[in-house]
């Protein structure tokens, strides 16, 4: 990886400070991290900098490290690092990243770097003489069905030739490049085949419609193949017929309504019944649920033994929490 560095000197402006807009936008961004985590915050704020003043200077890195009681080293860390970050001033009008990578350089990126070269300049970031246009090649853009593509500000140009390329260029420096229209340069629908659809392209077939599942009938009567399977087992935990009033099993960290209705079908309506399973009765209801040891791992019996003994004050009291 080649070093980055800043800008000299020179060029460097004394202070930054982000405008009033991009201050509300910055405070907004800080809050969305968890308190302590706000540092994370410094990519895109770094990026907001670079695109109110076009590049991102030592002032603004240090800014923005203070803004988030970070150390300038662990700013300028991020500002070297990534490649998206301009160290240096580029064009003001527009800074064209043309992607070289190999399918755009199959298709044709070279020619657009000669005619970045010719109407720009031969050296890579270097603005122009009018200090308007600036250029670099970069590494896959991530728009490889559209080669060749170059990234102008936040859009991307696909499926360029070297003639509209030149043409788009004029437009920014004409201070017109909010006229050009971003994405495919060829009539192409984003990434589409080229050359139309080659398939889907029958009209509608009417579709027959399909009867309707009875999907609840279908798992009472899987369910009750299972119950009545394994009713004989010996551990299966003791049931009893539905009572007038039964307990809401899903304050039981682990029972949904699915999971309920699967142990009220097994004659389980009470956290008191819960409560009392043993290891056997455990591993059968796991076993019967498919759950692999989450009974034991949240601990159904001791919740249900809680909520038994008091309902959810109680559960509280033993958790620090109320169930869900």
């Amino acid at each position: 990886m080649s070093v980055r560095r800043l800008a000299e000197d020179a060029v460097q402006p004394a202070a930054f400070g982000f405008n009033r807009e991009n201050t509300a936008w910055a405070r907004a961004t800080i809050k969305k991290y968890p308190k302590g985590r706000e540092q994370s915050a410094v990519i895109p704020l770094m990026m907001r900098a670079q695109e109110q003043d076009g590049w991102v200077t030592r002032a603004a890195i240090e800014s923005i490290a203070d803004m988030l009681g970070m150390p300038y080293i662990r700013a300028l860390e991020v500002a070297t690092f990534y490649t998206q970050f301009q160290l240096k001033p580029v064009g003001t009008k527009a800074h064209i990243q043309v992607c070289g990578t190999t399918p755009c350089m199959l298709r044709g990126s070279e020619e657009l770097i000669k005619v970045c070269k010719r109407k720009i300049g031969s050296e890579q970031f270097k603005p122009n003489e009018a200090g308007t246009l600036s250029w670099e090649e970069v590494e896959c853009q991530g728009a490889c069905v559209n080669a060749p593509m170059v990234m102008i500000f936040k859009d991307a140009y696909e499926d360029l030739t070297p003639d509209q390329l030149a043409d788009i260029i004029d437009e920014f420096e004409a201070g017109k490049g909010d006229q050009v229209t971003p994405g495919p340069q060829n009539g192409r629908h984003l990434s589409a085949p080229l050359g139309g659809l080659t398939t889907l392209t029958e009209p509608d077939a009417p579709v027959q419609a399909k009867p309707a599942r009875k999907a609840p009938a279908k798992a009472a009567v899987s369910a009750s193949k299972t119950t009545t399977a394994a009713s004989s087992d010996k551990n299966r935990p003791a049931g009893m017929d539905k009572p007038a009033e039964i307990d809401d099993l899903k304050l039981i960290s682990g029972v949904g309504p699915k999971i309920e209705g699967i142990l009220h079908s097994i004659g389980i309506y009470k956290w008191e019944q819960v409560s009392k399973w043993k290891k056997a009765e455990r591993e059968w209801v796991d076993g019967f649920l498919k759950f692999k040891g989450r009974i034991d791992r949240e601990d159904w019996v001791k919740q249900a033994k809680a909520l038994t003994k008091g309902g959810i004050d109680e559960y509280v009291r033993v958790f620090g929490k109320k169930p869900r």
